[in-house]
């Protein structure tokens, strides 16, 4: 009887090891793009951003840049445009200056070159949920001024039906998001009922940031929003654009 205790107890600890060692290794292994603003056009009703980094699995470097036509929320025609290296030893820079040769025709049609200024951000090493950011109005000259204004984004998940089958079984979610200012709640954009293909399998969103173009008060602000879809190894992080202001 000894004997069979111990050895259940030891089973009960080599599942425990192994479900931890197999957390360590998918949390390391996921890969987490980071982003590049691109900027704005100089009317303000295009944006454009990279989003880069190093494949899991694979460990090839990749880059992915989005021009957005902002006043019909949705890509322009042949994004995105996206280079990924063969080789582990071809290293980020050269993908990301892949990316953009590819990119340059579109970035240049539309004239994205007005930089975008960062209202609120919420960085990778910020302790915040992400599901809420509120900022003001920036005023000039002094450090930290603002207006008296004052506005939010509000981010709320929810279930969302998947076209492909393994994500059937991982609970895919979708969003909502909301403006608010002095003047009420506004939704400024609802997932249908089936996460898009471009999104994969996304199991959850952040709020990253709320920008708007330099020098352009009138311009229009865009959320940043980062989408955790399941990848080969584990959660990666990828970024969605929602326009604020159409």
């Amino acid at each position: 009887m000894k004997r069979n205790v111990v050895l259940l107890a030891l089973a009960r600890l080599a599942v425990s090891l192994f479900a931890l060692v197999l957390l360590v290794t998918t949390a390391q292994a996921a890969d987490r793009a980071l982003l590049n603003m691109l900027g704005y056009s100089q009317d303000g009703d295009y944006f454009a951003f990279e989003e880069f980094g190093v494949q899991d699995g694979s460990g090839f470097a990749f880059s992915t840049v989005y021009v957005v036509d902002l006043a019909h929320d949705k890509w322009t025609y042949g994004t995105p445009f996206s280079a990924v290296a063969q080789d582990e030893n071809k290293p980020l820079a050269m993908a990301r200056a892949e990316a953009m040769a590819k990119a340059k025709s579109k970035l240049d049609q539309y004239q994205i070159g007005v930089p975008a200024q960062i209202l609120a951000l919420i960085g990778d090493g910020a302790a915040d949920s992400g599901m809420r950011v509120s900022w003001s109005t920036p005023a000039c000259c002094g450090p930290g001024q603002t207006q008296a204004d004052e506005f939010s984004l509000i981010l709320e998940t929810r279930s969302i039906g998947s076209a492909e089958d393994y994500c059937k079984q991982m609970s895919p979610v979708g969003f909502n998001l909301y403006f608010q200012d002095q003047d009420g709640r506004t939704q400024v954009h609802a997932d249908g009922d089936m996460l898009p293909k471009s999104r994969r399998c996304t199991l959850d969103y952040r709020i990253y940031a709320v920008v708007q173009p330099f020098e352009q008060s009138s311009g229009r602000r865009v959320g940043v929003i980062a989408a955790y879809p399941f990848g080969f190894e584990g959660v990666d992080r990828r970024f969605l654009v929602v326009p604020i202001d159409k």
